[in-house]
């Protein structure tokens, strides 16, 4: 897709001084209709996606933006990356589906190469994040009382404050986010809340009853915040000592993001189990699984979980190539080479309203001291697409396979939009 401009500024005065009586563009009209029959459970941004390649995507009337959100880093791979294209449509040719009640021509290879990746001894495919997330915490309630000894019903799961694993019932109940908890309870049981980041708090939290400790490397959704260094290798030590699963919700910070083929490599640190997601669906499929030794995902038997879609043809093709990509172009190191360039550009902007910029490999956060909606907006009318969290953090995670010159562009197009 040859990328032009968005907008200069006569461009920006014709979309935010648009004539009163000039009939509605292709990108409002579809926001109505979206507005009226899709349940108002988000507040996108306006601007109508139509196309998409590369770090590039094009809205519904043409006007053409860089992705700097990369759909919460499902999208490492960018948009229809051509190879994971092809090879979605060769199996498109020959089969999507066959559920679990039969066995797959891809399924396998797609668990041995999934366990190769992470060091780990087997898969449980999922679909979603979320199915994930809930996939290990099923996984460490049937440890803690099948192999711990844990009396059923009292397994217990810490967990961190203003963690962010998803969205169902069981998740909300271990949030701290009242938005996502308001009107849904009664919640569900078995969650202890510790300050994130604070290695002696989780082993204070500790008890008989404990079966695992769940949380993300870094976390995303509450404003990319880094945890101390140390801290995961802490984490380590303490589970292992204490007789507990340490489990990484890698979601968003697995496959290459944070610079790492997995942000716990950054301390050399190999979690019991691994929750992952987005990107190994190559910004194509909903792909997600779970990770761990056969003395954990063992306390399976046929009936006691699954999914019809989990480790479809279709999905287990897509993620083989996702996978192949990412060890062989070396992800990893182009997300730590750009993110270097990214976050030292974003610390040399000039501007009083930004307090603090952080961030790790090509997943990095602008916090200001004023509500970040306004910079946002800005960042759009630049030809930048990005989106706030918690009201005052700018997430910027482009795709890991931007090129050179289009992340020069974007941090010119970024600096325009953020300076004073």
């Amino acid at each position: 897709m040859q990328f032009r401009a968005p907008f200069g500024r006569k461009g920006r005065e014709q979309i935010t001084k648009k004539d009163t009586f000039a009939s509605p563009t292709r990108s409002e009209t579809l926001i109505s209709e979206t507005e009226e029959f899709c349940a108002h459970n988000y507040a996108p941004k306006h601007v109508v996606v139509a196309e998409g390649e590369g770090a590039r995507v094009r809205d519904a009337d043409g006007r053409e933006y860089y992705d700097m959100l990369s759909a919460y880093s499902a999208l490492n791979f960018g948009h229809r990356h051509p190879e994971i294209v092809a090879v979605a449509k060769a199996q498109l040719d020959r089969v999507t589906l066959t559920s679990r009640a039969f066995y797959n021509d891809k399924l396998g290879e797609f668990c041995k190469s999934l366990c190769a990746l992470t060091g780990k001894e087997m898969v449980l495919p999922m679909n979603t994040g979320a199915e994930a997330v809930e996939t290990a915490l099923k996984t460490a309630r049937r440890w803690g009382a099948f192999v711990k000894g844990v009396p059923e019903g009292r397994q217990r799961v810490i967990c961190c404050e203003n963690n962010f694993h998803g969205r169902t019932i069981s998740i909300v109940s271990m949030s701290t986010d009242e938005t996502a908890r308001k009107g849904f309870s009664p919640f569900t049981e078995g969650f202890d809340i510790i300050p994130y980041g604070d290695a002696s708090a989780l082993e204070n939290a500790i008890g008989e009853d404990t079966a695992a400790f769940l949380f993300e490397p870094i976390q995303g959704e509450a404003g990319i915040i880094i945890p101390p260094d140390g801290y995961l290798k802490a984490v380590r030590e303490i589970c292992s000592r204490k007789g507990i699963l340490m489990i990484a919700d890698e979601v968003q910070t697995g496959f290459a993001r944070t610079g790492y083929m997995f942000a716990c490599d950054a301390e050399g640190v190999r979690p019991d189990i691994y929750v992952l997601g987005k990107a190994l669906g190559g910004g194509i499929m909903p792909v997600s699984a779970v990770c761990a030794d056969k003395d954990v995902l063992g306390v399976y038997e046929p009936g006691s979980h699954g999914s019809t879609f989990g480790g479809n043809p279709l999905a287990c093709a897509v993620a083989l190539k996702a996978m192949e990509i990412a060890v062989r172009d070396d992800y990893p190191a182009m997300a730590r080479r750009k993110g270097e360039r990214l976050l030292a550009a974003l610390k040399g902007i000039k501007n009083g309203d930004i307090r603090e910029v952080r961030g790790r490999g090509l997943l990095i956060g602008v916090e200001f001291s004023v509500s970040a909606a306004p910079y946002v907006a800005k960042l759009i009318s630049c030809g930048v697409l990005a989106k706030e969290t918690h009201e005052h953090t700018i997430r910027f995670a482009p795709p890991v396979n931007i090129s050179e010159e289009e992340l020069d562009d974007a941090i010119k197009r970024m600096t325009a939009a953020l300076s004073e």
